[in-house]
């Protein structure tokens, strides 16, 4: 059985995926750049990032929501995880502490591909306009489209076919915290 809480994603030895979904314009000029740049994306508001491909088709409708129609995958450095997770507070601690913090950690219950809740918990990273830029030149190794992959495995699961759909998503283990790392994020 899994931890309640623990992080789960695609990684390597030097890099960790996470996912976003936005519009067509942001994905678009993201995928050409091989990173976010403006006009389409803001370096003034929080940007949230999840290592849990499932937990984003929750959230995002497997890319059916308004404004979250294309789904990214982010490869980004494992020392840029770690430094952003160092500056983390949870978004459960003291108002003013969060309110203070570059970057906000909250755990939302994993989905399964149905969308169902589960009995443990995904990591949500939000990083903040202070971190932005630096995540978006310095940490970002990589930016690719999912989207037609997100649109088979959601047909073949419509379709009943959840097994099948299970071999395009992508592949989730536990991540090797560092356990200070560990012992900042985890809940009361």
């Amino acid at each position: 059985m899994a931890p309640q809480f623990q992080v789960r994603a695609d990684y390597d030895a030097r890099t960790i995926v996470v996912y976003q979904a936005y519009a067509p314009a942001i994905a678009d000029a993201a995928l050409r750049a091989g990173r976010f740049v403006e006009p389409s994306f803001s370096f003034r508001r929080m940007t949230w990032i999840k290592p849990s491909f499932l937990w984003l088709m929750h959230r995002s409708n497997w890319g059916r929501k308004a404004g979250q129609e294309r789904i990214l995958g982010v490869r980004m450095t494992r020392e840029g995880w770690e430094e952003a997770l160092s500056r983390a507070v949870l978004t459960t601690s003291d108002p003013d502490a969060v309110a203070r913090a570059a970057v906000h950690v909250q755990w939302d219950p994993e989905r399964s591909p149905r969308g169902a809740a589960l009995n443990h918990y995904s990591i949500q990273v939000g990083i903040g306009r202070g971190l932005i830029r630096t995540f978006t030149d310095e940490w970002i190794t990589a930016v690719t489209d999912l989207t037609p992959q997100v649109r088979k495995a959601e047909a073949l699961i419509r379709g009943g076919q959840a097994g099948r759909a299970q071999r395009l998503l992508p592949p989730e283990r536990p991540y090797p915290l560092p356990p200070a790392l560990e012992a900042r994020l985890s809940r009361p």
